[in-house]
C-alpha cells in the first residue's frame, strides 16, 4: 500500500492534490451540518418533533465549538493534523450511521453530538495541514479555498435535500461521502512532523502562551462579530426577504442562495489580494466596515427591493474575505509554530460564539423592536470588529514580515 510521506511543516512545493482533499474534508463536514436544516419538514414528520428540536439538531455543532475549539487544537497539537482530520471524518460517518438507525431524538441527539465532534477535529486540524503542506508562497490561496468549504458545503446540502425522500436518505449520503473521502485522505495528505510531546505542563503552557500574546484573542474576538453579523442576516435572510420583497418562499430560497454564492467569490478574492501583498488588518477592517454598512441598509425599511437584494449580495461577498484572511493570519498570529492548532482553535471557539449569539440577539431585537433594530446590532458589531483589525494591524503585519523571513 502506497504510504504518505512525512513532512515538516511548510514546503517549498505546495501538494494541491494534498490540499483539495482537506478542503474536500471540510465541505463533506459541512454537510453534516447543513443536512439537518434541509431535512427538518422530513424530520418533524417522521419523528413527530418540534423546531426546537430541530434547532438543537444544528445548534449542537456551534455549542461544541464554543467549549471545545482550544482542546481541540491541543489534540491537534498533540497527535498529528492529518491522524485527528481522518480521525474527524470516522467520527462524523460513525455518527451518521448511528442517526440513520436512530428511531427517537434521544439517540438522534446523541448521535449529532459524535458528528460535532468529528467536524469540529476537522476544522481545527485542516487550516493546520494546510499549513504545513504549502510554499509561503500558496498559503493565502490555499486558506481562502478551505473558507469556501461552509458555503460550499451548506449549498451542496441544501440542493441535494430536496431529492431525497426520506431525512435517513441524506444522513446515509452524509455517511458514504465521509467514508469513501477517509481512503484517499490516508493515501494521499503526508504526515506532518510537527507533533508536540503530550503532558499536562506543555498543554497549559502552550494555552498560556497564545492567550498573553494577544493577537490570537483578537482575532477570535474579530471572528465572533464577523460570524454575530454573518449569521444575524442569514438566519433570516428568507424571512427578510418574502417580508420585504414580498417574495414567495420558493424564490426566497434561489435568492438566499444566489447571496450566498457571492460569499465564495469573496473567500476567493481574499486570498488572491493576500497572496499579492495586501494589509491584513486593512482587509479585515475595509470587509467588516462593508458588511456593516450592507447589513444597515438591508434591515432599515423604506429602500427599493433592488437596492435591498443589492445590499444583500455586497454584505455576503464583503463576509467571504473576513474568514479567509483570519485563518490564514492564524499561523503569523501564533508566538510559535507549534501553537498554530491552538490559534486556530481559539479562533473556532469565536466563530461559534458568534454563531450562536447572533441569531439569539437579532431575533431578540426583532421580536421586541421590528426590523430595523437589528440595523443597530449589526453596526455596532461591524465598528468594533473594525476597531479590533486596526488594534492588532502592528502585530499581524510585525508577525508576518518575520515568518516570512524565517521562510
Amino acid at each position: 500500500m502506497m504510504q504518505p510521506a512525512c513532512i515538516s511543516s511548510g514546503l517549498p512545493t505546495t501538494r494541491w492534490a494534498a490540499v483539495l482533499l482537506v478542503v474536500a474534508a471540510g465541505v463533506t463536514s459541512a454537510l453534516h451540518v447543513g443536512k439537518a436544516a434541509i431535512g427538518a419538514p422530513l424530520l418533524q414528520a417522521d419523528l413527530g418533533i418540534g423546531l426546537s428540536a430541530v434547532g438543537w439538531l444544528t445548534g449542537i455543532f456551534a455549542a461544541l465549538g464554543v467549549v471545545g475549539g482550544v482542546p481541540a487544537g491541543v489534540l491537534v497539537g498533540a497527535f498529528g493534523a492529518r491522524r485527528l482530520l481522518i480521525a474527524g471524518l470516522l467520527i462524523t460517518a460513525a455518527g451518521a450511521a448511528v442517526g440513520a438507525l436512530s428511531t427517537d431524538l434521544t439517540v438522534l441527539m446523541a448521535s449529532r453530538v459524535f458528528e460535532g465532534a468529528g467536524f469540529l477535529l476537522i476544522i481545527v486540524a485542516a487550516p493546520s495541514l494546510l499549513n504545513a503542506i504549502t510554499s509561503p508562497s500558496d498559503r493565502d490561496l490555499a486558506f481562502a479555498l478551505w473558507s469556501c468549504f461552509m458555503p460550499v458545503g451548506m449549498g451542496l446540502a441544501m440542493m441535494a435535500g430536496p431529492l431525497m425522500t426520506d431525512w435517513r436518505m441524506m444522513w446515509w449520503a452524509s455517511f458514504l461521502f465521509s467514508i469513501c473521502l477517509s481512503v484517499p485522505a490516508l493515501l494521499v495528505i503526508p504526515a506532518v512532523l510537527n507533533r508536540q510531546a503530550w503532558s499536562w505542563r506543555s498543554l497549559f503552557e502552550d494555552v498560556a502562551a497564545v492567550f498573553r500574546a494577544g493577537t490570537p484573542l483578537g482575532l477570535a474576538a474579530v471572528f465572533a462579530l464577523y460570524s454575530l453579523m454573518f449569521f444575524a442576516l442569514f438566519s433570516f435572510l428568507p424571512v427578510l426577504l418574502m417580508g420585504r420583497m414580498g417574495v414567495t418562499h420558493q424564490a426566497a430560497g434561489v435568492l438566499s442562495a444566489l447571496v450566498l454564492v457571492l460569499n465564495v467569490f469573496g473567500n476567493l478574492a481574499a486570498g488572491m489580494l493576500l497572496s499579492r501583498g495586501a494589509h491584513r488588518a486593512l482587509l479585515l477592517g475595509i470587509a467588516c466596515l462593508a458588511m456593516g454598512g450592507a447589513g444597515v441598509g438591508a434591515f432599515l425599511p423604506g429602500l427599493p427591493d433592488a437596492v435591498v437584494l443589492a445590499l444583500c449580495l455586497l454584505f455576503s461577498a464583503a463576509a467571504g474575505i473576513v474568514p479567509a484572511t483570519l485563518l490564514a493570519s492564524a499561523p503569523v498570529a501564533a508566538p510559535a509554530a507549534g501553537q498554530v492548532p491552538v490559534v486556530l482553535g481559539l479562533i473556532v471557539q469565536g466563530s461559534n460564539l458568534g454563531q450562536i449569539l447572533g441569531p439569539a440577539i437579532v431575533g431578540d431585537a426583532i421580536e421586541a423592536h421590528g426590523w430595523s433594530s437589528a440595523a443597530y446590532v449589526v453596526a455596532i458589531a461591524a465598528t468594533t470588529a473594525a476597531i479590533l483589525a486596526v488594534t492588532f494591524r502592528r502585530r499581524l503585519q510585525a508577525s508576518s514580515t518575520r515568518r516570512e523571513a524565517r521562510s
